[in-house]
């Protein structure tokens, strides 16, 4: 079969990347099928969204119940991020040796023990236990979900397919939120292992539903098996013409020669995963530097912006804001996952059409004003107790809702689709990954200290520091974030510089003549292609 050429594709106004010139059924196909198979693969993320939902309201009752303190409390909620730590690192490795689609089932049986462990906990020692089995299983769906998800997805969806991950957490956090009001009319001891022990049942749901999901088409040639690469990109590409397109890329990424068409090849150990962390961080090139850079600080910022501890201990901070009842407590968080959940659906449909940097800046830019907002309406409330300050009250609920608003806009669900994009095809699994466990650190230190940081230097002062860290984020993010729209993953060599792996393929071939010519034919047509 022909390899496709430029000339086949019509120019697409919105983005860089070839699309055929029209609408096909088959397109309308591929497109279906390619977000069935994200939205199963983005419920791993519900994992995550339940526990980080459920446990801020649980945790008044856990306190209440095993009499423990607030050091206790912030161990209890925070250390999940560090749990998390061991999931997405050997996640990014195992992803690598049984295939993106069973590192997702590992990680839905992982949660499940311990979901299950945490509902029949009878003390705080084997609650804890619990939450580090769970913690286990969160950390490997965070990084599997979004890597899984763009190596599917073809260039002219990718950004609407990968955000699906925030969907699901918000989506996640929402059904938290409201098992915590629905279960808290329960008997002390019974209502928050309740709450707990139910979040088993979406991993049940998702080891099935992973029966229907196909492998990644990267993974499958990063193993030499080209024939089933070749059947998965044809289900889930725009066109015939497009699925070898991207298969001739995915090929020379992975240092397999663009002509070799068996349906299983002997692939280099490079491509298989070895030497990784040697590319990655002892010896990277400056491109794959700067990749590192830009991920490494999406995921740093993200965290390090507060959005753990405002959604976390969201019953706190309304307390703090004068709502004292434990019921209207509940039913705030409740807004609030509402909220997040709703304004996700933003990005979903326009980051494809308006890119990644223009929502990437106007959400941290809200998320400044309102965390500024929120320590100047707490603060108020602090020095001044004896004063009935109804618009400092109202000023705090609002501004809360507005952070997270704003957060799901643009932070949220563009760090998964931005570092899943920019990580080179072999580099890609382990980059996340370690992206990943940045991000897990920085939150769960936040989250650990929360409480002790607002004795220390007010609640409201708490918020002023973490609206100053997102501003230096801002400041970040404008000067060295390159726009991605549009690009194929092949194609993210152009925005940061050269990889420096593609040469190797016509070194390694020099003394093929035929062959050799083949390759540089190919490579020319992908270069002009690709603008």
């Amino acid at each position: 079969m022909a390899e496709p050429k430029a000339g086949d594709y019509a120019a697409s106004p919105a983005s860089e990347n070839p699309v055929p010139a029209s609408e096909s059924p088959e397109r309308h196909s591929a497109k279906k099928y390619a977000i069935f198979c994200s939205i199963l693969a983005s419920l791993t993320s519900v994992l995550l969204g339940y526990d980080i939902g459920v446990m801020s309201g649980a945790a008044i009752f856990i306190k209440e119940d095993l009499q423990i303190n607030d050091t206790q409390v912030e161990i209890l909620i925070g250390t999940l991020k560090l749990y998390s730590l061991i999931g997405s690192t050997a996640a990014g490795r195992t992803s690598d040796w049984i295939g993106r689609r069973y590192t997702i089932v590992v990680a839905a049986v992982i949660f499940f023990i311990g979901a299950i462990m945490m509902g029949l906990a009878v003390n705080y020692a084997f609650l804890i236990l619990g939450r580090f089995v769970a913690g286990i299983g969160v950390g490997c769906a965070l990084m599997i979900a979004p890597v899984y998800t763009a190596e599917l997805a073809p260039a002219s969806c990718r950004g609407f397919l990968t955000s699906f991950t925030e969907i699901s957490t918000n989506s996640g956090i929402l059904l938290g939120y409201i098992s915590n009001y629905a279960f808290g009319r329960l008997s002390l001891k019974l209502g928050w292992r309740i709450m707990l022990g139910i979040g088993a049942i979406p991993s049940v749901f998702l080891v099935l539903g992973v029966l229907a999901m196909p492998e990644s088409p990267r993974w499958l040639v990063m193993q030499g098996r080209l024939g089933e690469a070749k059947r998965v990109l044809d289900k889930t590409s725009d066109s015939k013409e497009e699925a070898q397109l991207r298969l001739v890329e995915i090929k020379e990424a992975a240092r397999i020669p663009p002509e070799e068409n068996d349906e299983i090849v002997p692939v280099p150990k490079q491509s298989q995963g070895e030497g990784v962390w040697k590319e990655l961080l002892l010896r990277p090139t400056p491109a794959v530097r700067r990749v590192l850079i830009a991920g490494l600080g999406l995921y740093f910022f993200q965290a390090a912006s507060g959005v753990g501890s405002v959604v976390l201990y969201s019953p706190r901070i309304f307390e703090k804001a004068g709502i004292t009842s434990k019921n209207k407590k509940l039913g705030a968080t409740v807004a609030v996952g509402f909220v997040k959940t709703i304004f996700v659906f933003v990005p979903t449909f326009f980051l494809d059409k308006f890119g990644r940097r223009p929502l990437l800046l106007s959400s941290l830019g809200g998320m400044i004003v309102s965390l500024f907002c929120l320590g100047f309406g707490l603060t108020m409330l602090d020095t001044h107790p004896e004063d009935k300050m109804m618009w400092a009250t109202v000023l705090s609920t609002v501004t809360v809702l507005t952070f997270v608003a704003f957060f799901s806009i643009g932070m949220g669900p563009i760090m998964w689709v931005y570092t899943s994009e920019i990580f080179p095809l072999r580099l890609r699994a382990q980059g996340t990954g370690l992206g990943v466990a940045l991000n897990l650190v920085t939150g769960g230190v936040i989250q650990m200290t929360f409480l002790s940081l607002y004795h220390a230097i007010t609640i409201g002062g708490s918020f002023f520091l973490f609206s100053g860290i997102a501003s230096v984020g801002w400041v970040f993010f404008f000067t060295f974030l390159p726009e991605t729209q549009g690009k194929t993953l092949e194609e993210m060599e152009g925005l940061f510089g050269n990889f420096h792996w593609r040469e190797s393929i016509h070194s390694n071939h020099s003394n093929q003549t035929k062959n050799q010519a083949t390759t540089t034919t190919n490579r020319d047509v992908l270069l002009k292609t690709n603008g």
